[in-house]
């Protein structure tokens, strides 16, 4: 499997947040937003007077709160249900988002494993088969786990040998993992049981007699609130009981410390991988034919590494003085940073992850927000550069050092999920699995690449997507969207739900901006802590040049984001209220001045800074959508979505911006220029959510955005 720094970052911040809808409603249709209560609170922060109107929407136990809840979800239906040429959407919707998914194998033995979700299936099946064309045998479905499919496949390893699979489910969106093991051959689940697993790394011995693993602390552990954190280093030998697992690594470690963990194919050598937020990683080495506890090799520096084994060797990926990043090799006996040997050097195009594959490094780089696909040879000369189907996105890769295959996912703007099969020996490429989407036509699409300048001369790209032929009216309904953080790039990933907007003449826009891994490490740097600003300009810019070129205009204009993406929707909104006509904030960071007391959120610290550093309050301060809303300002119709059992981004946020919006705002109470918020109960942060709630998300988000722009479903 391609390793590296790149895709867990990847892994622990995911881009979308998503919410549906569940309430109690009066027997009357409301006049208007609720009449919230006001219970200010001040604080003085680093010398500022913060006065904070709804600091009780912070807790969701207030009677307060829950009424509050309750009366905005009435007002929400009230508006949306009755809009014409709902069910239009609905139907339509309920064609496109179950157009299926396909994940790419990984070996085990004799085994491929991989997952698939098709039709109405609410989550993802993973499967097995004993050859490359053998037949598939179910071996989770966690769609069998609930009656209404909100228990999701949080992830899975299996062993070398394919003997086991460790996997894990959580409930309702809420990512908490509990670990459980499965036996391929026979499907059986084993009684060992682990709790407290969210997002776990899990490295199996060769004989598939254990493994390492990491896992959160349990109450009482740790100070309280603290449980989220002090992720340590475990290992566990199948049948024992896990209470009694042994500590590996961890204790004393920063709370907010993420380790990953990764075996030698000898069992010799156990790297631990620790994250220190989205800049800065430490490998450490135990070399576990000794007693020794493991040694730091890397600098200590504001760096990120990754490695893979071979043949006692280390193959490191990082951007250590390489923005790009570059890839190193070093003897695991003798692993400390001064050994180490340049192998591949950083070039234009930003390397995401080197893995050793059938005795080769098989390499993914980034070129202008698209994915390519190279291969070396172990002393780092080039062998091949892989024939990707089309510009797009490889979104994950499975091979194994030992074998002569390796498989890569593929997906585009215009091109559903496909599954490639890529052989080492003959160098040829074949298409292994893809999925169906006969309700749509793709070809009947267009998809351009534009650069433009944000405010500082700064060029940033954009892919537009439309229909054939579309003509630059300056009216079109378009939908920009972005994100601009924690490392993310924005390739050119498969919407289904976006086929409904473009079928009704509206263009769709992604902004690869400042903040995400689009251009290395300096880009990223470049729209983080006090560069934040940055990505807010290039998302500004990106509005500006949609105008300018004639897609669009200000009437015309949407946008979308959720996670740090429904940041960039709150700067958007108390920013630049005029330059856009509607807005869906999905699970947004809002109030940056008390972000980092709820969830994980301590986690982005190192992203984002935190109000407790005088420096880092003002850079904050500065932009906080919170604090910047403007009583008597006329903004644009805004879509709140949030999740009440979201674990990442605290629902807070978007309970409190709504109520002050509409106490605030010029349009605050206004039905045809809304300020609305949805919540879903049973859904989290967006990870696992079941098909039927996409949905009914889906058709709220998309009966609103019609409404707005003047669109005839």
């Amino acid at each position: 499997m391609l390793g590296g720094s790149r895709l867990l970052l990847l892994f622990l911040f995911l881009l979308i947040g998503s919410v549906a809808l569940v309430y109690a409603a009066d027997a009357t249709v409301p006049s208007g937003p609720p009449k919230v209560k006001v219970a200010p609170v001040e604080d003085t922060v680093q010398g500022h007077k913060i006065v904070d109107p709804y600091r009780y929407l912070e807790n969701p136990s207030d009677p307060d709160t829950q009424h509050y809840v309750e009366q905005e979800l009435a007002y929400t239906r009230s508006l949306l249900d009755p809009l014409p040429g709902r069910d239009k959407i609905n139907a339509r919707l309920s064609q496109l988002l179950p157009i299926g998914t396909v994940g790419v194998p990984q070996m085990g033995g004799k085994y491929y494993f991989y997952t698939r979700r098709e039709g109405n299936q609410n989550q993802p099946v993973l499967y097995v088969r004993e050859s490359l064309s053998g037949t598939d045998r179910v071996l989770v479905d966690a769609n069998k786990m609930s009656s209404d499919g909100t228990v999701a496949l949080d992830w899975w390893f299996c062993s070398d040998d394919g003997k086991y699979v460790a996997y894990g489910t959580s409930a309702s969106g809420s990512e908490e993992s509990t670990l459980r093991l499965v036996e391929s051959a026979t499907g059986n689940v084993l009684p060992d049981t682990i709790e407290r697993t969210r997002f776990a790394s899990v490295a199996w011995k060769k004989d598939s007699s254990g493994f390492y693993y990491t896992r959160h602390p349990k109450k009482g552990d740790v100070p309280a609130g603290e449980e989220v954190y002090h992720v340590r280093v475990f290992y566990h030998l199948i049948g024992s009981d896990p209470a009694k697992d042994p500590l590996i690594f961890g204790e004393g470690r920063k709370p907010q410390d993420i380790p990953t963990v990764s075996l030698s194919e000898d069992d010799r050598w156990l790297l631990i991988t620790v994250f220190e937020g989205w800049t800065k990683a430490e490998m450490y080495l135990q070399d576990l034919a000794s007693n020794n506890p493991p040694v730091e090799i890397t600098t200590g520096k504001n760096f990120l590494y990754g490695a893979d084994f071979f043949q006692g060797k280390l193959y490191v990926t990082t951007n250590e003085d390489a923005p790009h990043y570059r890839v190193f090799v070093v003897e695991a006996a003798s692993a400390k940073r001064e050994n180490w040997k340049e192998l591949i050097p950083q070039t234009d195009a930003v390397l995401q992850g080197v893995s050793v594959t059938g005795g080769k490094l098989f390499a993914q780089y980034e070129h202008n927000a698209t994915s390519e696909l190279k291969l070396f040879a172990l002393d780092g000369k080039k062998l091949d550069d892989i024939q990707m189907p089309a510009i797009g996105d490889v979104p994950s890769i499975g091979g194994r050092w030992d074998r002569d295959e390796v498989f890569f996912g593929f997906q585009s703007f215009t091109v559903p999920p496909s599954v490639y099969r890529y052989d080492l020996g003959n160098r040829k490429t074949a298409l292994w699995a893809k999925v169906d989407a006969p309700s749509i036509d793709p070809s009947a699409y267009d998809v351009e690449q534009v650069w433009y300048p944000s405010k500082d001369g700064t060029k940033v790209p954009m892919f537009i997507v439309s229909k054939k032929g579309i003509e630059k009216n300056g009216k079109n309904p378009t939908l920009l969207t972005g994100y601009g953080g924690f490392n993310v790039s924005l390739k050119p990933t498969f919407n289904r739900s976006m086929y409904l907007w473009m079928e009704h003449g509206g263009i769709y826009a992604v902004a690869n901006l400042r903040g995400g891994a689009e251009f290395g490490e300096d880009w990223h740097r470049a729209g983080m802590l006090e560069n934040k600003q940055n990505v807010f300009d290039d998302f500004i810019a990106a509005g500006e040049f949609l105008i300018g070129q004639k897609y669009t205009d200000r009437d015309h204009l949407a946008i979308s984001g959720g996670s740090n993406g429904g940041l960039l929707m709150g700067a958007m909104i108390t920013q630049r209220p005029d330059l856009f006509r509607a807005v869906i904030c999905a699970v947004p960071l809002l109030d940056m001045l008390r972000y980092q007391n709820f969830q994980i959120a301590k986690l982005w610290i190192p992203e984002y800074g935190s109000a407790d550093d005088p420096k880092q309050f003002e850079w904050l301060y500065a932009y906080s959508p919170y604090h910047h809303v403007k009583p008597g300002e006329v903004y644009p119709a805004v879509l709140f979505m949030t999740g009440d059992t979201d674990t990442r981004v605290d629902p807070m946020h978007a309970k409190k911006m709504a109520a002050l919006m509409q106490a605030e705002a010029k349009n605050g109470a206004s039905k045809e220029r809304p300020i609305l918020l949805r919540i879903e109960t049973k859904a989290g942060h967006g990870q696992g959510k079941p098909v039927t709630k996409q949905i009914e998300e889906s058709t709220d988000m998309y009966s609103f955005l019609f409404w707005q722009l003047g669109i005839k479903p």
